[in-house]
């Protein structure tokens, strides 16, 4: 694998195709099924545009609700099965994953109505753009790191008025194949976007995103969206796999105190998710004061299977 080119603003993960399954490596489906599911999968996307032109009207609750239903039938329509460990946030929170896939965002919407942080480049994205900005998606443009404050202020604004919102820290996608071929296990968390939460006094809930076979039972990089890689061969390879399942693991929230430092709540939380599968299960205190920030709790609660496949 290539060296890792890195910096702060517009951090490069080095996965390449070398990352990507080989031939033969994930099962697939036949040819009519894979049809059938970028024809299920676009006409979810046209929805998508009729939802987006609802959401303004619709009472909050209401367009929550709707966008959840959206993102669930969008990942069933492409033939992914979803499965949620732990106990989901009820409340407003910043929520933080690992970043591998274009289905991320399905994943996380389809566990939690919130508010997406996502670069600038997705608004331009047929169809998704569209339901991205009508659901309150938060724009970065990468290419304007003096617009950082403005962005911090606008997701902490969003967090003191109850809202979730969900971001991927890493800046990037990573392979990060659970297990499959050699793959970088994800990239460090940017503290930026932490400071958000400790602004508004909010708990931080990381999210662990994981990609598996379910026909090999293995974890897979087939719905990986690399580096120079353009959306619809990702999406040619989504709608190819078999039994492609996408796991959402819970972690306990982290509650920084006020005037937190964010470096060691990003650490923090880059633990949690990165380290779920080694932590030890830890009740969550019960005086409802802070967790000190080198505390990770990552209760591992029973699997909510929600059946998306197609």
């Amino acid at each position: 694998m290539s060296a890792v080119p890195y910096d702060l603003w517009r951090p490069s993960s080095g996965c390449d195709e070398q990352c990507l399954p080989a031939a033969g490596e994930v099962p697939v489906v036949p040819p009519a099924v894979r049809l059938g599911r970028l024809l299920a999968g676009a006409g979810m996307l046209l929805l998508g545009a009729l939802l987006a032109a609802l959401l303004p009207v619709l009472p909050t609750a209401d367009g929550q609700a709707a966008v959840r239903a959206w993102a669930r039938g969008t990942a069933r329509a492409f033939g992914v099965r979803l499965v949620v460990r732990g106990r989901l946030p009820r409340r407003r929170a910043l929520l933080v994953a690992n970043h591998v896939s274009w289905l991320d965002i399905l994943a996380v919407l389809a566990v939690a109505p919130a508010r997406m942080v996502a670069k600038r480049e997705v608004r331009a994205w047929p169809l998704v753009g569209q339901v991205a900005a009508a659901a309150g998606t938060v724009f970065v443009d990468k290419s304007r790191p003096r617009q950082l404050p403005v962005t911090v202020r606008r997701v902490a604004d969003a967090l003191r008025a109850g809202r979730a919102v969900a971001v991927f820290p890493e800046g990037t996608t990573w392979c990060a194949g659970d297990g499959a071929r050699d793959c970088r296990p994800g990239g460090g968390f940017r503290p930026a976007m932490f400071q958000a939460a400790v602004d508004a006094g909010a708990p931080v809930v990381p999210l662990r995103i994981g990609y598996r076979s379910a026909a090999t039972g293995a974890g897979t990089t087939a719905a990986a969206f690399l580096g120079e890689e353009t959306l619809l061969r990702s999406v040619r390879r989504v709608v190819a796999a078999r039994e492609l399942e996408v796991t959402v693991t819970v972690a306990a929230a982290l509650h920084p105190a006020r005037g937190a430092d964010r470096r060691r709540l990003a650490r923090a939380a880059e633990s949690a998710v990165h380290l779920v599968p080694a932590m030890p299960v830890v009740p969550p205190p019960s005086t409802g004061e802070p967790v000190p920030l080198p505390s990770l709790l990552v209760p591992e609660g029973p699997a909510q299977e929600l059946d998306l496949a197609a």
